[in-house]
């Protein structure tokens, strides 16, 4: 009697997962090499609540099914960040090198946080930030890490400064304090309400920045104060604080100062903009964000410090499994608000790697550039006014008699074309219309073409 043999049994708990993973990969090359959509952007929850339907079910709806879901219904339902015509708010324009190895850190699945973990990752990641620190001006032994973004990175900034103060005085009566400029970012704020301590505001001057006097004055008229944020380009306006009077208030004073620069600190690179920055080589801490202007994906803000050691000693964590870390080492969960990370910094430094440090040097400048003839366009047309002389690549504009209804109108309308996307904002309260160049491939002819649409009447509607 024969004995039919049975199919060996697959105890693995996900099955074969070869065209899952080729499906994917696929997916992805496609969209890393394939052009942006301009016109893309989200859609109202009901609206796509109906258009996905139900992908979570107890037997799954296969590779293909999810990744059709996803590049048909969902991917189009948010904002493509890196095209060219995109000028709202900060976009990310990052490096086809960069996302292509965003794919591959996410395949190699490391954990970032400890060096005995993650000491090759840890080691490039080191690299880059060491380029960054030397465009500051910094020392060797400058030290920091990549955390999520600019938020967490003035966090725990800040919790350094705090925890610095407080190992050298008692904590004042009336409680910590924090000073910086109304246009800092609002981070700041969020970082002061998380760490129950209390936002001074010090005035800045009629262009807009804060200024050493100013910072003086409330240092000598207040007490408890353990760190000043400067910014070295503010959001709204691109506008870079007197970081070299306010170092020397701060010295003068001892207390910490931090910078950040999460959009303007790639300004560093160019040598047309790197006079405006002086005196930041004396910052205790600084960010910037390589997801804004330094051509990395999401998320990726680079946390540093001249001098790690009060970093160290506030954010280190102890447990009974944490007992063999290396101590003497750079744990970038050493630095940071954090424990388990990613290694984010990796397509940024892939990205350097591959095309090496003049080429962004190139870029940023490229994107200076079309600020700047956009601006002087601005100024030539006698239907549009230029608000602020740019500093960096924020162009903030208006056209006198129009008002919020009328730049809405007209947003929307250049946005649904694909033709720019530029959004009303605020400026000496006022409605005004802002432009953020962070993108090399953006042409300035083009838009200084759709600016001329601004020309057309007295009212956009009709």
């Amino acid at each position: 009697m024969s004995v039919k043999k049975e199919s060996p049994v697959d105890h693995r708990v996900w099955g074969d997962e070869a065209e899952i993973v080729d499906a994917a990969l696929d997916y992805a090359w496609r969209r890393i090499t394939e052009a942006p959509d301009p016109v893309s952007g989200a859609r109202p929850a009901a609206d796509l609540a109906l258009a996905a339907g139900t992908a979570v079910t107890p037997g799954g709806i296969g590779a293909a099914a999810a990744i059709k879901l996803f590049d048909q219904v969902l991917l189009p339902a948010t904002r493509s960040q890196n095209a060219s015509t995109n000028l709202a708010y900060i976009p990310a324009a990052p490096t086809r090198a960069a996302l292509a190895f965003d794919a591959v850190t996410g395949a190699a699945n490391i954990f970032a946080g400890t060096w005995e973990a993650g000491a090759g990752a840890i080691h490039a990641e080191n690299e880059a930030l060491a380029w960054l620190s030397g465009l500051l001006g910094w020392p060797s032994t400058a030290a920091g890490c990549f955390v999520s973004g600019g938020t967490m990175g003035n966090l725990s900034a800040l919790i350094t400064a705090r925890a610095a103060a407080a190992a050298s005085r008692p904590r004042p009566a009336d409680g910590w304090k924090i000073v910086c400029a109304d246009s800092a970012h609002s981070s700041i704020r969020s970082a002061a309400q998380a760490m129950d301590v209390t936002v001074v505001t010090a005035p800045v001057d009629r262009r807009g920045h804060l200024t050493g006097d100013a910072v003086d004055a409330v240092l000598t008229s207040t007490t408890g104060v353990f760190a000043v944020v400067a910014t070295a380009g503010t959001t709204n306006a691109g506008l870079i604080d007197d970081l070299d009077a306010i170092a020397d208030v701060c010295a003068r004073h001892e207390v910490w100062l931090h910078v950040d620069g999460a959009y303007g600190g790639a300004g560093l690179a160019a040598p047309s903009v790197r006079h405006r920055y002086t005196g930041i080589e004396r910052a205790d801490s600084f960010i910037v964000d390589p997801h804004k202007w330094l051509f990395a994906p999401y998320d990726c803000c680079a946390l540093l410090y001249r001098d790690p050691a009060p970093a160290r000693a506030a954010h280190s964590q102890t447990a009974s499994y944490l007992d063999a870390i290396d101590r003497e080492v750079h744990n970038p969960t050493d630095l940071a608000l954090h424990l388990s990370r990613r290694a984010r910094g990796l397509p940024f430094w892939f990205s350097l790697a591959v095309h090496g440090t003049e080429r962004y040097v190139r870029a940023v400048e490229r994107t200076l550039t079309a600020s700047r003839l956009v601006a002087d366009a601005i100024r030539a047309d006698d239907r549009l006014r230029l608000l602020v002389e740019p500093e960096l690549s924020v162009v903030l504009f208006d056209r006198p008699g129009w008002g919020p209804q009328d730049y809405a109108t007209w947003s929307a309308r250049t946005a649904a074309t694909g033709a720019m996307l530029c959004v009303p904002t605020q400026w000496n309260g006022a409605t005004v219309l802002r432009l953020a160049f962070v993108n090399p491939d953006t042409d300035a002819e083009e838009v200084i073409a759709t600016l001329r649409t601004l020309r057309q009447g007295d009212e956009p509607r009709g």
